[in-house]
This record gives C-alpha cells, sequence and structure tokens, in this order.
C-alpha cells in the first residue's frame, strides 16, 4: 500500500500558518468524500431499492401466474396446460423470490450499512471535531487579544506619596496583579483545550485516511458476495477465479484493519506524550524574570501584533505570524498559502519602543531614518530575539558562508566591548601622523613619535559615567524639511553658504567621506590614550544598546578649520577651528577609525575637553596627515621662507592654489549612496 499523508501531532501547540495550510488540503480532502460518499449511497440505495422493487415484483408475478386459472374467460377451454405450466412458473418464480429476498437481505446489510454507518460516524465525528477546533481557536484568540492588551505597569513602584493614595496605588497594584495572572491562567487554559481539539482533530483526520479507503472498499465486498451467492445458487455463473479475487480483496481490508489499529495506537501514546508537557509550554512569558536569550539567530518565526494605522489618532492591533527570509521580514495571515513581503530589513535599525502602553514593542526603523513597523511580541525573550535576529540580518550576516558562526563571532565581540580592549591601548610602534605636534618631530615628510611612556588608567582619561552624545549630525532628510521655503537662521547652528570663503585662502583642502560614532567629554588632551579609551567605549555602548545608525558626511580638512558637511545639501554641520584640535589618532587595527580631541572655551573662562570619533571610508591615517599638515602650515605662515620650502616639498594642483595629498583616488569614488548605511567593523 503506498504511504499515507499525515498530520503531526508535535504542530499542533505551535499552530503555525504551514500547519494550518496543511489541515486546510485534510480538511478539503474530507469535504469532498464526505460529498462523494452521499453520492455513492445514493447509488447503492438505489440498487437496494431496485433489489426490493424485483421481490416485490417477482412475488407479484408468481400470484399473477396462480391467478390465471381464476380467470373466467369465455374461451377457456383447453387452458389446463397453460395453466400448469403457470404454475411451474410461479414455483421458480416463488423460488428466485426467495433468493431476491435475501439478496436483497444481504445488501442491505452488506453494502448499505456500511456505508451509512461510515458518514453518520465518522464523518460526522470529523465534523464535529472541526467544530470544536474553531470554537477553541477563537477562544484562544480572544484570551490572546485580552492578554496583549494588558498595561505595561511596573510592579512594587514606590513613589513619595501620602498615605491614603499609597494605600490606594497598593490596591489598583493588586488589582493590576491578579488581573494579570487571571488573564495569564486564561490564556494557558484557552491554548490547553485548542492544543487538546486540535490533537483530537488532527488524529481523526488521519484516521480518516485510512477509514476511507476500508468504507469504499466494503460495501462493494458485500454487493459482490450477494450477487455470487444469488447466482451460485440460481445457476453456477461464477467461476473459482471471482472467490480467489473476493478473497485476496478481503486480505487486503484485513491489513488495512491491522494497519489502523496500529496507527491508533500510536497516535495515542502520542498523543498521552504531548499532552503530559509542563504548563510552562501554555504559559505565555513565564520565564521573564531570566529567559534564555538566544543572540547568535539570523532567523526567526513565530506570531506578532503588527500595529495599524486606522485614523489620524486610532490605532488596531492584528496577531499575524511572521518569519524571516534571506534579508526579508515577511508576514503570512493564518490560512494563506504563501507569505507577503513587509519589510526589507537590510541596513534598517531595530529597537524597543513604548506604545500605548503595551509591552515587549519593538519598532524597525528604514536606511533613511525613516519610523517603519511597531510589532509587539507576547513574552520579554521573544522580544529580544526578535531584536537580535532583526540586528544579525540587517548586518547582511545571511549572505556569508557560514552566517552561524560570523552571528556568534559579531555577538561575542560586543559582549566582549564592554571590557578594557587592551588593543585601545597600545602605544604605536612605527611611526604614523597621529602624533600631536607638539609630541612629534618632522623628518623626511614622516612624523617620529617620542619616546613611549606608560598607558594611563581609564578614570585619569575620562570621567566614569561620561555620558556619550550619538546625534551630532543632523541627517540631511530632517534638515530638508526644517528648512524648506524661506531662508532663516539654523537653532542647531548650521550655515548655508556653500562657497565656504575661508576655504579659497586656504593652501590645504581635503575632503574624507565619515560616518560619526559618538562624542564624549574627556579630562585630558596630554596623550593619545584618550582617544584610544573613548572609541572603545562608544563602540561598547554602540554594542549594549543596539545602535547601528550613522550618518555619512563629508570632512573637510582645511589649513584653517575642520569641517563637517552634509553630501546631499553641501551645509556645514559643524565647524572645528584646527588651532582648537590639540589631538588626533587613527586606531591601529580597524585603520577606518579615528579621532580628535578639541578644546573649547566656556563662558566660564575655563576651557572643555571633547573627543569626536568617525568611521571613515579611507584609512584614518590620510585624515591625521592631512590634521597635522594644516597644523604646519598654521605655523610656517608667519615665516615666508618656511612656508616656500613647505610648499616646494609639497605637489600642487594645477592651479598651484591647493596641496594634493595623493595622487591616488580615494578608497571610494564618494558617492553617498553607495555607502549609505554602512556600518563599523570594529
Amino acid at each position: 500500500m503506498p504511504a499515507v499523508d499525515k498530520l503531526l501531532l508535535e504542530e499542533a501547540l505551535q499552530d503555525s500558518p504551514q500547519t494550518r495550510s496543511l489541515l486546510s488540503v485534510f480538511e478539503e480532502d474530507a469535504g469532498t468524500l464526505t460529498d462523494y460518499t452521499n453520492q455513492l449511497l445514493q447509488a447503492m440505495q438505489r440498487v437496494y431499492g431496485a433489489q426490493n422493487e424485483m421481490c416485490l415484483a417477482t412475488q407479484q408475478l408468481s400470484k399473477q401466474l396462480l391467478a390465471y386459472e381464476k380467470q373466467n374467460f369465455a374461451l377457456g377451454k383447453g387452458d389446463e396446460e397453460v395453466i400448469s405450466t403457470l404454475h411451474y412458473f410461479s414455483k421458480v418464480v416463488d423460488e428466485l423470490n426467495v433468493l431476491h429476498t435475501e439478496l436483497a437481505k444481504q445488501l442491505a446489510d452488506t453494502m448499505v450499512l456500511p456505508i451509512i454507518q461510515f458518514r453518520e460516524k465518522d464523518l460526522t465525528e470529523v465534523s464535529t471535531l472541526k467544530d470544536l477546533f474553531g470554537l477553541a481557536s477563537n477562544e484562544h484568540d480572544l484570551s490572546m487579544a485580552k492578554y496583549s492588551r494588558l498595561p505595561k505597569r511596573k510592579e512594587n513602584e514606590k513613589t513619595s506619596v501620602p498615605l491614603f493614595w499609597l494605600c490606594k496605588l497598593a490596591m489598583k497594584q493588586h488589582l493590576g496583579t491578579s488581573v494579570k495572572a487571571e488573564v495569564g491562567k486564561e490564556v494557558a487554559a484557552a491554548r490547553r483545550k485548542q492544543h487538546l481539539s486540535a490533537l483530537q482533530y488532527y488524529c481523526a483526520l488521519n484516521a480518516l485516511q485510512y477509514r476511507k479507503r476500508v468504507a469504499m472498499m466494503e460495501p462493494m465486498m458485500g454487493f459482490a458476495h450477494g450477487q455470487i451467492n444469488f447466482f451460485k445458487k440460481g445457476a453456477e455463473m461464477f467461476s473459482r477465479s471471482m472467490d480467489s479475487f473476493l478473497s485476496s480483496v478481503a486480505d487486503m481490508v484485513q491489513s488495512i484493519q491491522v494497519e489502523l489499529e496500529a496507527e491508533a495506537e500510536k497516535m495515542r501514546v502520542s498523543q498521552q506524550e504531548l499532552l503530559s508537557v509542563d504548563e510552562t509550554v501554555y504559559t505565555p512569558d513565564f520565564d521573564v524574570a531570566a529567559p534564555e536569550i538566544n543572540r547568535n539567530l539570523i532567523q526567526k518565526a513565530g506570531y506578532l501584533n503588527l500595529r495599524n494605522k486606522t485614523g489620524l489618532v486610532t490605532t488596531t492591533w492584528e496577531r499575524l505570524y511572521f518569519f524571516t527570509q534571506g534579508g526579508n521580514l515577511m508576514c503570512q495571515p493564518r490560512g494563506a498559502v504563501a507569505g507577503g513581503l513587509i519589510q526589507d530589513l537590510d541596513n534598517c535599525s531595530v529597537m524597543a519602543v513604548d506604545c500605548e502602553d503595551r509591552r515587549y514593542c519593538f519598532q524597525i526603523t528604514t536606511p533613511n531614518g525613516k519610523s517603519g513597523i511597531i510589532l509587539q511580541a507576547e513574552s520579554r525573550k521573544e522580544n529580544e530575539e526578535w531584536i537580535c535576529a532583526i540586528n544579525n540580518i540587517s548586518r547582511q550576516i545571511y549572505l556569508t558562508d557560514n552566517p552561524e558562526a560570523v552571528a556568534i563571532k559579531l555577538n561575542q565581540t560586543a559582549l566582549q566591548a564592554v571590557t578594557p580592549i587592551t588593543s585601545f591601548g597600545k602605544k604605536q610602534d612605527s611611526s604614523c601622523p597621529s602624533q600631536t605636534v607638539k609630541n612629534a618631530e618632522v623628518e623626511n615628510d614622516k612624523i617620529v613619535p617620542k619616546a613611549t611612556v606608560s598607558a594611563p588608567e581609564a578614570e585619569e582619561l575620562i570621567a566614569p559615567g561620561t555620558p556619550i552624545q550619538f546625534d551630532i549630525v543632523l541627517p540631511a532628510t530632517e534638515f530638508l524639511d526644517q528648512n524648506r521655503g524661506s531662508r532663516r537662521t539654523n537653532p542647531f547652528g548650521e550655515t548655508e553658504d556653500d562657497s565656504f570663503p575661508e576655504a579659497e585662502d586656504s593652501l590645504l583642502q581635503q575632503m574624507f567621506i565619515v560616518r560619526f560614532l559618538g562624542s564624549m567629554a574627556v579630562k585630558t588632551d596630554s596623550t593619545t590614550e584618550v582617544i584610544y579609551e573613548a572609541m572603545r567605549q562608544v563602540l561598547a555602548a554602540r554594542a549594549i544598546h543596539n545602535i547601528f545608525r550613522m550618518t555619512e558626511s563629508h570632512l573637510m580638512v582645511t589649513s584653517q578649520t575642520l569641517r563637517l558637511i552634509d553630501p546631499q545639501t553641501q551645509v556645514s554641520r559643524a565647524n572645528f577651528e584646527l588651532t582648537s584640535v590639540t589631538q588626533f589618532a587613527a586606531h591601529q587595527e580597524n585603520k577606518r577609525l579615528v579621532g580628535f580631541v578639541v578644546r573649547t572655551p566656556e563662558s566660564t573662562g575655563e576651557q572643555s575637553l571633547s573627543t569626536y570619533i568617525f568611521e571613515s571610508n579611507s584609512e584614518g591615517e590620510k585624515i591625521c596627515y592631512a590634521i597635522n599638515l594644516g597644523k604646519e602650515i598654521i605655523e610656517v605662515q608667519k615665516d615666508p621662507e618656511a612656508l616656500a620650502q613647505l610648499m616646494l616639498s609639497i605637489p600642487l594642483t594645477n592651479d598651484g592654489k591647493y596641496v594634493l595629498l595623493n595622487d591616488q583616488p580615494d578608497d571610494s569614488d564618494g558617492s553617498p549612496s553607495e555607502h549609505r548605511g554602512a556600518e563599523s567593523e570594529a
């Protein structure tokens, strides 16, 4: 016998759209079987009715044959032979009537009755279980909706309020806690009820695949046996080959019955094992205190609540099944054959948000900074795993040869970022332009560092708990929205002067594509160690708080200033006097990381120190070289002879105006679109 398709009982609890889709196939098969069974029963009842009609017809024929002699024919003489012949025929017809009656009884017992029992017992049972499963599913959906609407209220929150209000607040918190527990129990009971009804429904559908074969062949066996017995008694019209054939059919039916009994026992044992699981399987958010979170996921699937706007201020939440496929977030409604695209996750950012007093909400933001969709998970574990999975996918880890290993490595790197990293504190063993001008000497166009000193402690460089700023650069789209229309003073101190007049008279003008990582206040600018420590703390904070969005800018280095320019609007976002830059350095391992320290005078007469960390498309040493060269130009501008000697040692542009740092093009073509959304490798 060919293999029988089955519904997996293990997937009844998850109730995924794939399982529902397969379930719909079984339900369609059951519906088709019901229609066919009704039509088959009508045909068999017609045969049985014809056989009963044959019995009545032969009985009436026998009576009519006997009634011939009672007829008063006017010319009835010489009918004795006819009468005796008709009597014989009546006896034969009576014997045939007995055979037809036995055949009709046999057809009723072996052909019509089994198909009626199959329809009234098996098909009706499947239909009833289907209704119970639908009711249980609706009840579970209602309980989950009620559970999802629970407010995110902090328990045991202490506030300094009068005793009366404190008691009233305690009563509310107690009621909120009891409501949460009651709703949690309601969800668990509804989920268990749905699980039980699903298991019973799946078992009935699986058994139906076996029973329908028996139900189709057993009535025909009864029909064939009845006809054979009828014709054997009337005349030897059937051969022994038919007997052997029917015997083989009987053996086949017997083997199917044995398989059905074995499968029924298997399903019974499996059902008991699945129902013997711990109650935590049915209870959402049972491990809220210390959930085991897998942060290395590169794909994720499960039910989430999707927030939909229905008006200016009104919203609705819809519970749907979401799953990731490559770099896409897909959504599949219950009963649908396939899912649809909801969001492209490449270079997106995701973070937890507070939304309408609901718990476990997170928002996906597009690469251009626009707010995307808001989703709600049913537990803290699901919420954090979805955020980690989307973060991993946004980095395009799934395109690597071994995405699982890459995800594990990146998350280990993020965890290690919260501890001191020796590579940030290493002294430079080779000559580089990342030293300050006052601690270096110029020899043959190279910067030679002075003798190294012992690395200071982190507390001596940056005060513990110093806040980090991640958004010094305003996105270009927001700037355009704020300044669309007439010219006005920008509240962020930005200018709309596209010509940069101080650059016209500058002997140095070099442009670099950078992305701002963060800035923070520091305690000293006497060593480049403060830049390395700031790099470590900024990258660690980004990893801990899942901050991956960076705004791209153009860093223009002149012999007077450092400018951050928006690549789309050419608006100057930030301006640092080169004389206020006291330290600058590039990371030795990640060549694209660069930072500098700026000394800014305060209104109190004192000076503050701030470190700015960037990621460049080219090597950070080139930026350091340009800054160092600008400082040299400032120093030699007071001495015309020294300035002329410096100009002779450095190549100029064709117009003899600007200094060229190298003859080769930059590592990138400067296209903002090509590097938008790029992330730091540190």
